[in-house]
């Protein structure tokens, strides 16, 4: 049986280690991180397992069972600079404790084999690249675009991989890692208001939302500010300003989607002067396909009707986009049921960022993950926090749902 203050220790533990009075300052490829993933090798010492990296700084740790299918449980030891105590490292130390149990009930042999992984920079806080070792191990490595990459101070994403013992040119060998994989599981705060509204501690996560990412730019003209009277203005960012607008009504119709434009920049941009060209980005997520590609649509339509209406033109070149992706069925029931154990109520609801599991199950592995409750809402930054009875529910539930997916793995 998992031990929920063994956690909470563990976790205080790794916080007075990693954190200064900002917070939690874990970014990947840094100092800091390495001395936080030493730390993590002292605690497996004690335990009947094997742990070694792969070619992309994925940290993977084996515990042998009687089968070689694995249940894997994991998440990520770095965070975001000045971080919140638990974003990542939560799933990291909950499955340090699932290994730790399977290995005090079973007597070093589970029925089947299980895995915990600490993936290496899932943040992407320093080079902009998210999910980098979960990428890599997907089979998804960008090998070209990340060797240029380079950090506020110039320096290389290669240069910094480098310095960590991790060769760019084969992080595309992680999908060794692959073999045998029969599960994956993960626990994680759900860095958004939803849980607390509602009153309830923990959420299964249904999947990942989708993602559509663009730079949209109106073009307008130039003018003095003070000679160009108003009805013969052509301003660019009256027309962004509009669609800006536009996008809350149009995300508001879908009960789980959002939008945001969260870039604006104007050119000239200064007081004296009409604006002659606007760039905006914007971010659209659901878990509904079907839902994403309409507010895409009316979002592009909206644009089109504003620039019209300010005499502008609009163009939009894509950023970055991502399909939802949706998590198992059978093992969102498994999850559901531990949490019912556990707490008695439960809430079933999608994740909007982004996280390593997403990449798990774009393979097709069996995937789901468990959310607990934010206070606030807040994460990403040092006021981050949960409530400690919701974390030791939350590990005990993790507890259960491990338990009930190594048994389902038997039984396939």
């Amino acid at each position: 049986m998992v031990n929920a203050a063994r956690v909470l220790g563990n976790l205080e533990e790794l916080r007075t280690l990693t954190a200064d009075e900002h917070g939690a300052q874990r970014v990947a490829w840094s100092p800091m991180w390495l001395k936080a993933r030493a730390w993590f090798e002292e605690k497996l010492k004690a335990l009947p397992v094997e742990h070694h990296y792969d070619a992309a700084g994925n940290h993977w740790v084996t515990l042998a069972g009687a089968s070689e299918r694995a249940l894997v449980v994991g998440s990520h030891l770095d965070s975001v600079p000045n971080g919140g105590w638990l974003d990542g490292c939560l799933g990291v130390i909950a499955g340090l404790e699932v290994l730790t149990s399977f290995a005090e009930q079973y007597d070093g042999k589970p029925p089947v084999t299980v895995k915990l992984v600490d993936w290496a920079d899932e943040e992407g806080a320093r080079f902009g690249r998210s999910l980098f070792g979960s990428a890599a191990f997907a089979g998804k490595a960008t090998i070209e675009a990340d060797r240029v990459r380079t950090d506020r101070e110039g320096v290389t994403l290669e240069a910094a991989l480098a310095a960590c013992g991790v060769d760019v040119e084969r992080i595309g060998e992680a999908m060794v890692e692959q073999k045998n994989l029969a599960a994956y599981l993960e626990l994680h705060i759900e860095q958004g208001p939803i849980l607390e509204r509602l009153g309830k501690p923990l959420g299964v996560v249904q999947g990942t939302k989708g993602v559509e990412r663009w730079a949209v730019t109106f073009r307008g003209q130039e003018a003095h500010s003070g000679s160009t009277p108003m009805e013969v203005r052509r301003d660019a960012l009256a027309a962004a300003a509009k669609l800006a607008l536009a996008i809350r009504p149009i995300a508001m119709k879908h009960p789980q989607a959002v939008a945001t434009m969260g870039s604006v920049k104007t050119f000239p941009g200064i007081v004296t002067a009409v604006v002659g060209r606007c760039e905006t980005t914007l971010d659209m997520r659901d878990l509904d396909a079907a839902v994403l590609a309409e507010m895409l649509r009316e979002a592009k339509a909206a644009s089109e009707r504003f620039a019209q209406e300010e005499g502008c033109t609009v163009e939009w070149a894509k950023i970055w986009s991502i399909e939802p992706i949706p998590f198992d069925t059978e093992l969102i029931a498994h999850c559901e049921e531990a949490i019912v154990e556990t707490v008695g109520i439960v809430e079933q609801l999608p994740s909007g960022p982004l996280h390593d599991a997403a990449e798990v199950a774009r393979l097709g592995i069996p995937t789901v993950m468990m959310f607990v409750q934010s206070l606030n809402g807040l994460s990403h930054n040092a006021a981050e926090d949960t409530k400690r009875e919701h974390l030791e529910q939350a590990v005990q539930a993790f507890g259960r749902l491990s338990e009930k997916t190594m048994r389902w793995i038997g039984q396939r």
